[in-house]
């Protein structure tokens, strides 16, 4: 499998329809939708449950910024939402100035984007579908549950209906659900999903507890990083398995630390995963930002596939990943 990781980002803006249409024609197997939610409750496709990294929301509405600086799609409604510019990602590069994410890629506010529904995705996804003949899949993701129940929001529900609405409901391989919340896969697994009559593989993402990906209350109520650092050590993936179908790990954490140019060694992560019947599809592999064991692309893509033997992967860069794979079956 590829999957298009926020689209073809590497050459376009995440994210966009630009983005997926591009990943489409490039051959990917599957699209990611991440999601967050805004006040009025719509579902939008965007990485970040803040908007400031890629759009005009901090010029247009500087008055919205939470004292951690941030400007969340949970303090917008989608018509306010819909009004801002979409751009390639930036980083802050001192006082209020900012500066590509990845300087080799699409310029920063060149040409005009914007922002889309779940819904308006799903849509078009099955437009390209129909008019190429071909199947591609969706990977949503659910960010920050934990935000949203604190806000009232349960995007869990709301992104399970609007996937059966368009017939994305069952194990057919049409789609994965993955979420960094293992609370939250347990809740869709032994509640959402049956009250519902959606059965989706669901994906346990992975990270160390540093990361903060996702967060539990404490005993007082307060809002604390959830310790996930079990899930790197020998003996998670039995416990994973008892809710999810699979795991998606950073990519880097199935390599060995001290691994070199022309000598990779894998750890054991996939082998675990694989006896307890748990697919593996890491993140994200970047022709632009390789680890230091990898003189190029295709070599990252060796090692995942053929040495790690991962069952699929996100990249940036979907041709690139369709590329390989296609020669290696020559």
């Amino acid at each position: 499998m590829v999957i298009a990781h926020r689209g073809a980002s590497g050459y376009l803006p995440e994210h966009t329809l630009e983005a997926k249409a591009l990943a489409v024609a490039q051959g990917a197997h599957y699209l990611e939708q991440d999601l967050a939610m805004t006040s009025d409750d719509h579902l939008v496709v965007i990485h970040d449950p803040y908007l400031d990294r890629i759009s005009d929301v901090a010029r247009r509405f500087p008055e919205r910024r939470r004292p951690d600086g941030r400007f969340y799609v949970l303090d917008f409604t989608l018509e306010e939402i819909r009004s801002l510019r979409v751009t390639s990602a930036v980083v802050e590069a001192g006082e209020s100035e900012f500066a590509p994410e990845y300087p080799g890629r699409f310029p920063p506010w060149s040409s005009r984007f914007e922002f889309h529904t779940l819904q308006e995705e799903l849509e078009f996804i099955r437009g390209i579908n129909y008019a190429t003949g071909r199947q591609v899949g969706i990977y949503t993701e659910l960010k920050a549950p934990w935000l949203h129940h604190d806000a009232g929001k349960d995007i869990a529900a709301a992104t399970y209906a609007v996937l059966k609405e368009f017939g994305y409901d069952s194990r057919d391989g049409s789609a994965y659900l993955q979420c960094f919340d293992p609370a939250e896969l347990q809740r869709i697994k032994d509640d959402l999903g049956p009250s519902t009559g959606v059965d989706l593989p669901l994906i346990q993402l992975m990270s160390d507890t540093a990361h903060q990906e996702t967060r539990v209350r404490d005993a007082e109520g307060a809002w604390v990083p959830y310790e996930s650092d079990w899930m790197m050590q020998p003996g998670g993936m039995a416990p994973i398995a008892g809710y999810a179908d699979g795991i998606g790990p950073d990519y880097h954490d199935l390599v060995d630390e001290g691994s070199e140019p022309g000598d990779v060694r894998v750890t054991g992560m996939v082998d675990e995963a694989h006896d307890v019947g748990l697919l593996v599809h890491p993140y994200t592999v970047r022709a632009d930002a390789l680890p230091s064991w990898a003189r190029h692309v295709d070599e990252v893509f060796s090692v995942l596939y053929d040495q790690a033997g991962v069952d699929g992967l996100f990249t940036d860069f979907p041709d690139l990943a369709v590329g390989f794979l296609a020669r290696s079956t020559e």
